[in-house]
């Protein structure tokens, strides 16, 4: 029996990633290689079979009729191999190698990343492949170990638990607040200046939420400055630009440093929970075991972020 040679392994697993993921631009993303890298695999492979896997197009790959019946046998093999790694993982003593976390971008930016040196401390072994965005990427097709993500997300391959509240609320300048005012009300709002969020991965701009009479309401002042990113709003604040909606783990960094004062507090709300994900076949893993513990310390059940805001705000609260 002909024995398969690595370079058509290396075309089979970069064939099935971009046949799940459809581009190969994602594909590469996944196996963190290039594009052209994930091409070139894959015609090699169909070269070496003599078939076509893809249609191709500017904007889209579509498997051909060979292409869904190797798909099908790829990702038998892949997972195969995904259950041969699991066992050798866990049966390990201590975490060590490559952990793929994906995260969305601002819980990444402002919780994980400036907490990571101290996981490396503990366990010198285990090295961190973090992978930023607001896509909800698929945690098995790409590989991912574990996942922290806001919202509920149900997808019976995988296993939860809730980390901590994602609380939105409303921050301004010291500056701003001084010439123009504080708003007492979210009707208030209609008379300031407003900058907004617009969600990536929908391009929706944000309804602001506040709790008003015991109910939740919604709504979307008149902005003049729209931005897609957290940290681009808050620098937005920080600069006069008026006021906005941020998580409170990010504007609490700028509230420590009296750049940010939170406005309308009383109405904030806990919009949603910040949420880790993994898949069901790494629930014996001890890179998943060491990862999960660590975040329990990182998200504690009263976040250091939240204690900032309500210290400014009990203390804007007592200003005349």
């Amino acid at each position: 029996m002909e024995q398969i040679g690595l370079d058509r392994l290396t075309g089979l697993i970069a064939f099935a990633r971009a046949a799940s993921l459809g581009s190969y631009t994602a594909a590469a993303r996944s196996l963190a290689i290039s594009p052209s890298a994930v091409s070139k695999s894959v015609q090699r492979l169909e070269q070496q079979l003599g078939l076509p896997l893809f249609t191709r197009t500017t904007r889209s790959l579509t498997l051909t009729t060979e292409g869904r019946d190797l798909h099908e046998r790829a990702l038998r093999l892949l997972r195969e191999a995904e259950d041969i790694e699991q066992a050798v993982l866990t049966a390990k003593a201590a975490p060590s190698g490559v952990l793929r976390v994906a995260a969305a971008l601002p819980v990444g930016t402002h919780i994980l990343a400036p907490n990571l040196a101290r996981l490396k401390a503990r366990f010198p072994q285990l090295s961190i492949d973090l992978r930023l965005g607001d896509e909800f990427v698929d945690l098995i097709e790409e590989g991912i170990d574990v996942a922290i993500r806001v919202g509920e997300l149900a997808d019976s391959r995988l296993i939860s638990r809730r980390l901590a509240s994602h609380r939105l609320c409303a921050f301004a300048s010291p500056a701003y607040l001084a010439a123009r005012g504080t708003p007492r009300h979210p009707d208030d709002l209609a008379q300031h200046d407003c900058v907004n969020f617009r969600f990536q991965s929908s391009g929706q701009v944000l309804r602001w939420p506040f709790m008003v009479g015991g109910r939740v309401i919604e709504m979307t002042p008149r902005s003049w400055a729209i931005a897609n990113t957290s940290d681009a709003i808050a620098e937005l604040l920080v600069s006069q630009g008026g006021i906005g909606i941020s998580p409170t783990y990010v504007a609490a960094r700028y509230v420590a440093r009296g750049e940010l004062l939170p406005v309308l507090s009383e109405f904030a709300i806990d919009r949603a929970p910040i949420t880790a994900l993994w898949p069901q076949s790494r629930r014996n893993n001890p890179n998943v075991r060491a990862f999960l513990g660590f975040l329990e310390e990182v998200f504690p059940a009263q976040p250091s972020w939240d204690a900032v805001i309500a210290a400014a705000a009990n203390g804007q609260a007592a200003l005349p």
